[in-house]
């Protein structure tokens, strides 16, 4: 349920429909918007008296919410959000890339990768600290020795850190260190996981798990909204299909899908759907074209020699170049839509 506020409403009859809300044994959450305060509702099990909120002064409307995913709806909130950290924004236009290794293996390369990606555009580095990795005998990752590595990346080329807290045992220590908390794609129904995201103050990077519907991955983001963390990115990584060449398929599909049922930006992870450093490029690019706010691939200054992913990490120059064409087609993209509103193109 989303009470919409008048345009004039004041922040103490906001306050005053919040307290009302909680009295009557429900949960508020004030969803500011470019003209008008929304209040969406939650923890309705059974009918609610919208009689005493439609009364309560700066109430304009009440609207019910159709979909089992609530804050999450666009029909709770119509304009993008947008996810700042640091200089970093996820949506609203912009063209965010978050760049980085697999793994954080050592200090010195590590350092050479961020110094790249920065040179070139990335707006996030990336890198595992925790890694959750298929087979137990593989590299699992340096740890909080990891984290402390990005932190120097971080220090020394201003950009933000991202990692995953693979689960609650770790997640403390990650939060301490990184700007942005990924929630990979085999723990994105590890609910348990996502209530503790949703009690962090970090922005959340929630994966699409490899079996997911876009109904299940958006449910997967109300619990982290549901608690009380709005600043979530969603990231589309592939899928399991009946297709055996490539590592997952990129539903690239569910990107305009995306766009379309939630206010929270999208964006999409072609090295890990594909497997492949030389379908990297083309993905993005597809992903770019069909709305995604943006990517998060895996750089590395040296990929055979990787300890995690090597075959699907792009070399340093081929990362400059994606950088170049996806650039392009956002500047045309915008081009295109401009002459649009203008009247110059039907």
């Amino acid at each position: 349920m989303l009470v919409v506020m008048h345009k004039n409403a004041s922040p103490d009859e906001v306050a005053k429909v919040c307290a009302l809300i909680k009295e009557m044994g429900l949960t508020a959450h004030s969803i500011p918007g470019a003209l008008r305060v929304a209040i969406g509702i939650t923890g309705n099990k059974e009918m609610v008296d919208t009689n005493r909120i439609a009364s309560m002064n700066g109430v304009l409307d009440i609207i019910h919410v159709t979909q089992p995913y609530k804050l999450t709806n666009r029909e709770m909130k119509a304009e993008d959000t947008v996810v700042s950290i640091k200089e970093a924004r996820f949506g609203g236009g912009n063209l965010t890339v978050i760049a980085g290794p697999c793994a954080v293996e050592n200090e010195e390369p590590y350092m050479d990768v961020a110094r790249s990606v920065k040179k070139y555009g990335a707006s996030m580095l990336r890198g595992g600290a925790f890694k959750p990795r298929t087979s137990p005998y593989t590299f699992q990752g340096l740890g909080e020795e990891g984290l402390k590595i990005m932190a120097k990346a971080r220090a020394e080329t201003g950009l933000p850190i991202v990692s995953e807290a693979v689960d609650t045992d770790t997640f403390d220590i990650v939060e301490e260190y990184v700007d942005m908390i990924q929630i990979g794609a085999r723990n994105m129904q590890n609910y348990s996981l996502l209530r503790r995201a949703g009690r962090s103050k970090k922005p959340v990077l929630l994966k699409r798990g490899m079996s997911s519907t876009i109904k299940e991955f958006l449910l997967a983001a109300e619990y982290i909204m549901s608690e009380g963390n709005y600043h979530i990115v969603l990231c589309e990584r592939g899928i399991r299909t009946f297709s055996d060449y490539t590592r997952f398929t990129l539903d690239i599909s569910s990107i305009p899908e995306l766009k379309k049922l939630t206010h929270l930006p999208v964006i999409a992870d072609p090295s890990h759907a594909s497997g492949k450093r030389d379908m990297v490029i083309p993905l993005s690019r597809a992903s770019i074209a069909a709305g995604a706010d943006g990517l998060i691939v895996e750089v590395h200054t040296d990929p055979e020699q990787a300890l995690s992913d090597g075959a699907q990490s792009l070399t340093v120059p081929m990362f400059e170049r994606m950088m170049q064409e996806i650039t392009f087609i956002t500047q045309t993209i915008k081009e295109h839509n401009g002459k649009i509103d203008k009247g110059g193109d039907r």
